[in-house]
Formats: C-alpha cells, structure tokens, sequence
C-alpha cells in the first residue's frame, strides 16, 4: 500500500471515518487510505476474498451506513487535476472536490458542471447525476458531460471505461452512485464561463406566502438560461450569518442567469418586487463563488432528511407548504427547499445514462438539524412534509438527495429508478459485481 491502512484505535481512523452526517457513524474493520489507483485495487480485492463490503468516501456527505465490519476506502489524497484548455476537459483523481477544479479551470476561462456544495467530491455527486444551480436548466447533469471513468471492478481489475469500450457499465456508473465499482479517476467537459449573473434574496419569513407564489408563477416563464431555487428557512443564530439573517425565519430564492446581466435584471425585477428584502446579493458574481449562491452549511452536523420529486407544483401544493412551514406553523425544520428542473434537465444525453429524474420538474427537499434524541420528532416533521406532497409526487427520486431511511429495500429502490431502468442495472450489477461487494450504498442487487 502507498496510502496508510488503519485499524480501529489507530491514530487517524476516527478522523478518516469522518463524515458530513454525524447521525450516521462511520466503524469499518479497516480504513484503507488509498494514494493510488493500485491502493484501490488491492483493498478490492482483499474485500472481496474475506467477504467483506466495500465503502468508498471523499468527503462523505451520503454515506447510508455505518459499514460495520467492512473495509472504508478513502479517496481523499488522490488529487491530481489535469485542466485541457483547448479541449475543454477535465481529468480529475478520486479525492477531488468541486472547488479545486472550478479554481483550476477558471484560471483557463472554463467551467464544470457543479452544484451548489462545492465543497463535494467530485466523483460521488457525479455517479448520482449532478444537479448544477448554475449549469443545470441549459446543459444538463454532471453525469451528461463525462467521457471516461477509470473505475476498479469487484474482480480488481482497473478499466478504462468509455462509451465505446463498454456501454453497459459506461450507462450504469452514471447514475448508478457507486454500485459497479470505485472510481480512480474521471474525465468531463467543461464550458467556457468566468462569470454569471447570480445570487440570493432573503426575504422575511413573513411573506412567505407572497414571494412562494410569486416565485411559482415566476419560474414557468424563465428560459432555459435561468436556474433558481427557494427555500423556507430557519437558521441558526450562528456568529458567521449576517446580522440580518442570525437565527431569522427567512424565505431564500436563489438565482443563476447565463445571460448578460441587464437581462437577469429585467427578468428577476418581479421577483424583487414581491416583498421587501432582507439581504439581495443577486448581481455578477465570478463562478469560482458560485457556492455563494445557496450558501450550503459548510461544516459537518447531526441532521436527518427527506427528499421527494414533484410532478407540478399548483397553487394548491403551493398553499399546503406555506401551511406547514409559515410563520403561524411551528416547524422545526431548518430548511425546506424546491428547486426548479425543466430544460436540459429532461433531455436524454448525447450518451445516455442511468440518471432517472429526467422529466420531473421539481425536486423537494427539507432537513432538521438535531441528533439521535431529536429522531422521532425531526423525522415526523419530515413525513408530514412528505405526506403533505404525496398528491403531487411522483416516486421517482433523485439518487443524490436519498437520506439513509429512504430507498433501503430493492422495491423501493426500483420505484426511484423506474422499474425498467432498475432491471437494467440489476443485470449490470450481476455482471460486474455479482456478489455484491459494493453494498454500502443505496444498494442494486445483482441480477
């Protein structure tokens, strides 16, 4: 091994086992600090003769188990970036996160396809999808702009995977979140962008009702050039928040415009207007910044969650949110956010591959932040939420915004997929991991 191989007890176990969840401990048999692609491959292997499970972290913000009795291959120090200016790519290692390549290529002029942490790793948001607040509406997801993964196979091999070397798993890594192998590395495109015309507006939890459903309205006219978001939110009185903001009820709208900036004026000016703002910073804003945008807690917290796919959002949905979360209502959810799809979002790729919200123009998401005491009060707020959607909701879901309790059995994981797409990824699994050595996930069973 070139990277360090820890017990339970070592010094740097419980600091490798860290993850973004600390609801969710992280206890293998063994870590397996990886430097290398052949790190990977021997911890695979290894894995696969005791019959253990492989887990695979960067940054750890989905890991679904506690991985008990299996081996943890951390991926962090593969880090290395090769930026091709002219061809508008990126070659990146395991360990990377979104802000060193967003840095790296604005240096050139370019930009990838990130969301809105862009303290992720780079690999997992992209085998889920990827869902950009910036890129998203105009080219798509992550995963529809990769060319090639090098990934280590249950059998310990390392492939060189393309569409054209072999389709099969090529469609199922993306989308398939970690379920055919470990990615070593990754290559995709980039667009040229330095700035855009982006940002946020914070409005006083009061207007809930106002800016929702201006915001309702407002989004089904915008061109493809225009991605937002809003979110419900009750922060925390947390020195770093502005004044303004420190433990305030607050309605959130997010921006992002990839045209000239008078156009993002005039687009957004109704918006504006639908209540007094507490904090505007919508303006150009280079994208090295587009974390700013919806300024995503950057530190890891106990939290639990649920996510869900809308198929509309009519005034009627519009009215049950702002029932249960404004300001005559008593949630104790830190934020509930809806973001809005459409565009490039629902179009097949010019490689398909496995991402299974295509067509959904709405995605839904709430957490509350507390630990294991606060469980059953903070997950019956979520479902009640969830509930409340349920007439609008469709049970397709989007891979990367699972919690640990959604999606933990094969019929609920076949509904997220589609049941046709799920067979089509079971047949994979069988194929590349038939004994199913990557299982702490949320898992496809082979065949």
């Amino acid at each position: 091994m070139s990277g360090p191989v820890l017990l339970p007890g070592d010094e740097g176990y419980e600091a490798e086992c860290q993850i973004y969840n600390l609801n969710v401990p992280v206890e293998p048999a063994l870590v397996v600090g990886a430097a290398e692609a052949a790190d990977i491959q021997a911890a695979v292997s290894f894995a696969a003769r005791q019959g253990r499970p492989v887990a695979v972290k960067t940054t750890g913000h989905q890991q679904v188990s506690p991985a008990r009795g299996g081996i943890l291959i951390s991926t962090r120090r593969m880090k290395g970036i090769v930026i091709d200016a002219a061809g508008r790519r990126a070659r990146v290692g395991a360990g990377v996160i979104w802000q060193e390549v967003i840095d790296e290529a604005a240096a050139v002029g370019l930009a990838p396809v990130s969301g809105s942490a862009p303290l992720v790793g780079v690999a997992g948001y992209t085998l889920g999808g990827g869902l950009s607040p910036v890129f998203g509406r105009s080219r798509g997801y992550a995963a529809d702009h990769v060319r090639s993964l090098d990934v280590v196979t249950a059998d310990g091999e390392l492939r060189h995977v393309t569409a054209d070397s072999d389709p099969e798993l090529f469609w199922s890594l993306l989308g398939g979140k970690g379920n055919f192998g470990v990615v070593t590395a990754l290559e995709f495109d980039l667009f040229p962008l330095t700035h855009f015309y982006g940002g946020g507006i914070y409005f006083p939890g009061e207007h809930l009702a106002d800016v929702l459903h201006a915001w309702r309205t407002w989004q089904s006219e915008m061109p493809e050039a225009m991605s937002s978001s809003l979110a419900v939110q009750r922060l925390p009185p947390l020195p770093e928040l502005p004044e303004p903001l420190r433990g305030a009820f607050v309605v959130h709208v997010r921006i992002a415009h990839l045209g000239p900036a008078a156009e993002g004026e005039r687009l957004i000016a109704s918006l504006r207007a639908a209540a007094p703002a507490l904090i505007d910073t919508v303006g150009e804003m280079p994208y090295t910044a587009m974390g700013a945008i919806h300024m995503d807690p950057p530190k890891p917290m106990p939290y639990f969650d649920r996510t869900t796919m809308l198929r509309a959002f009519p005034v009627e949905a519009a009215d049950k949110l702002i029932g249960l979360l404004g300001p005559d209502s008593d949630s104790p959810l830190v934020s509930v956010e809806i973001r809005a799809l459409g565009g490039a979002l629902d179009r097949e790729p010019a490689v398909p591959n496995a991402v299974s919200s295509r067509g959904l123009p709405f995605v839904l998401f709430g957490f509350g932040v507390g630990g294991p005491d606060q469980a059953r009060f903070l997950s019956g707020a979520l479902d009640e939420l969830m509930n409340a959607m349920e007439p609008w909701a469709d049970r397709r879901r989007m891979v990367n915004f699972l919690s640990v309790e959604e999606a933990t059995d094969p019929e609920r994981l076949s509904e997220v997929y589609g049941a046709e797409r799920y067979r089509r990824l079971a047949a994979a699994k069988k194929a590349y991991d038939p004994t199913n050595v990557f299982r702490v996930n949320h898992n496809i069973l082979p065949g």
